[in-house]
């Protein structure tokens, strides 16, 4: 058995040390076989590192910093606390938030109050869509976009933050005074004067035209309520969302409330992902179509022109399995030093181009363009290299049983 063994891995040595001869004899074909297959390589690492960093930007940059990692809130509030906000108030209960905060994983844990009414300065009144939230640890402040004025701060609880556009509709501007208006706790209409502490703008266009934040102790002063509609905890790395939902259904202090992670929230994200999923499977297609048909036109010249070679070796014995074998080695060899030189340019451009940066204009709906890189993680590099060796060595499989099916008297007369 070791001596069979031994004889398998001194032909498997033999007939590589022949593959990587025949490939460098032909430097003209390999060349152009190697160019097509880096070329391959390179632009499917380009498109999925581009794809990838599209799904890292609206989970990190837009689902988590607009939800949280992790939402917590009375049973039903998402899919009736709309219509009815005041009736999925949570109590504020210390003990429970800090029974979050130190779970595992938990780096902060903000309370957000949603509200909503009539905003007003000097004889101009219109509708707006609120949120009470804590200024220090609340993620919403991660997403926004200040054009002028300062953040807001809880010592300034009279402060508060303006969508430029609901500002441009309303006529104000920074260090204006502004009535909000709204229906409060057992019926009735309070009101509360602050003043505009900055405008801000975020990705969703039409939010900018209706939105407003205010410290979270200015909006229960406003709804005449304590507590909050939502306790928001965010963790260390999203990646720990699920494992810290299971720890966090195991606290008795939350047993009767509901727990629901980001992605659940995320609609638009999972669309996202699964249009671009199609989207990065047809070009790894188109990409694997190019390099089956170059590789499969070098293999079958080659073939033609060594048929005397073929032919003689099988006339001293070689048998047309090896033959076969010999062939398709050659074919993965190709891949293979295609696929590694087509990983080093890709991972070498996808630096300089994020180094750069890629401007990227205002989508439909959208209020601002932004700079994209691209994300070239290990998976897309073995992803690409491994699609070169397999897309190779199916190209191969025709040229290589071409050559073990000739004829030896006829391969021996070719060209004769």
């Amino acid at each position: 058995m070791q001596q069979r063994v031994t004889v398998i891995l001194n032909t498997a040595r033999t007939d590589f040390r022949l593959a990587l001869r025949n490939i460098l004899r032909q430097r003209r074909r390999s060349l152009i076989a190697l160019a097509a297959i880096g070329f391959g390589v390179t632009a499917m690492m380009l498109a999925a590192g581009y794809i990838e960093w599209i799904f890292w930007a609206n989970r990190e940059e837009v689902a988590v910093k607009q939800y949280g990692h992790i939402q917590i809130s009375k049973p039903g509030y998402h899919a009736a606390g709309k219509s009815d906000p005041l009736a999925y108030l949570l109590p504020d209960d210390r003990a429970a938030i800090q029974a979050i905060e130190h779970a595992p994983g938990v780096e902060a844990v903000a309370q957000r109050l949603d509200f909503s009414g009539l905003v007003s300065h000097g004889d101009s009144t219109l509708s707006f869509l609120g949120l009470g939230i804590d200024p220090a640890s609340d993620p919403a402040m991660r997403n926004i976009i200040i054009e002028s004025g300062r953040p807001l701060d809880a010592h300034d609880p009279k402060g508060i933050l303006m969508g430029a556009g609901l500002a441009a509709n309303l006529g104000v501007k920074k260090g204006d005074t502004i009535v909000l208006l709204s229906n409060a706790s057992g019926g009735g209409l309070r009101a509360v004067e602050g003043h505009v502490r900055g405008l801000v703008s975020i990705t969703v266009k039409a939010y900018n035209d209706s939105m407003l934040y205010v410290p979270i102790a200015t909006a229960r002063e406003l709804l005449h309520v304590q507590g909050s509609h939502l306790w928001i905890a965010m963790l260390r790395k999203t990646d720990m969302t699920d494992d810290t939902v299971a720890r966090l259904k195991r606290i008795g202090a939350l047993d009767k409330l509901e727990i629901v992670p980001w992605d659940q929230l995320a609609d638009f994200y999972h669309k996202t992902v699964a249009l671009f999923s199609r989207q990065i499977g047809v070009v790894r297609l188109i990409i694997a179509s190019i390099i089956v048909l170059s590789i499969s036109n070098t293999m079958t010249m080659s073939v033609m022109e060594r048929t005397v070679e073929i032919g003689t070796a099988m006339a001293l014995g070689i048998r047309r399995k090896r033959i076969l074998a010999q062939f398709l080695m050659e074919g993965g060899l190709l891949g293979a030093l295609g696929g590694g030189l087509g990983v080093v340019v890709g991972y070498l451009l996808a630096t300089l181009i994020s180094m750069v940066g890629i401007p990227m204009p205002a989508g439909p709906g959208m209020a601002h363009g932004f700079i994209a890189t691209i994300m070239v993680t290990p998976g897309i590099a073995l992803q690409a290299f491994v699609l070169a060796i397999i897309t190779t060595l199916l190209a191969s499989i025709y040229p290589a049983w071409r050559a073990s099916r000739l004829v030896i008297v006829d391969a021996l007369r070719h060209n004769r």
